[in-house]
């Protein structure tokens, strides 16, 4: 049976999305040439509370591709994958299209 985590509060739980290390045609790619430091939303929390006690949601839903920052998070390994875990206002912003 594998592990589900569901985060607490304002934490939401993304696999990083890592680029290709090659094209198609097998041509290597330098490592310099990566792309957005991103990621797909894999679980979010309930929320936040305010001062007043209202919870403030938060504003990345599950499927989103989200854009990181180039530091931070908690890195935790379910199984054998690596997921990490970053508060809602740490990310910054989502990417369509």
């Amino acid at each position: 049976m594998a592990k589900r985590l569901i985060p607490s509060l304002n934490r939401v739980l993304i696999e990083k999305i890592v680029p290709p290390s090659k094209t198609s045609a097998g041509i290597l790619l330098p490592e310099s040439s990566s792309k957005l430091n991103s990621g797909k939303v894999i679980a979010v929390g309930p929320g936040a509370r305010d001062i007043n006690g209202n919870l403030v949601p938060v504003c990345v839903k599950e499927g989103d591709t989200v854009l990181l920052p180039e530091y931070g998070g908690t890195s935790v390994k379910l199984g054998e994958k690596e997921f990490h875990l970053f508060r809602d206002e740490d990310i910054l912003g989502t990417l369509h299209g």
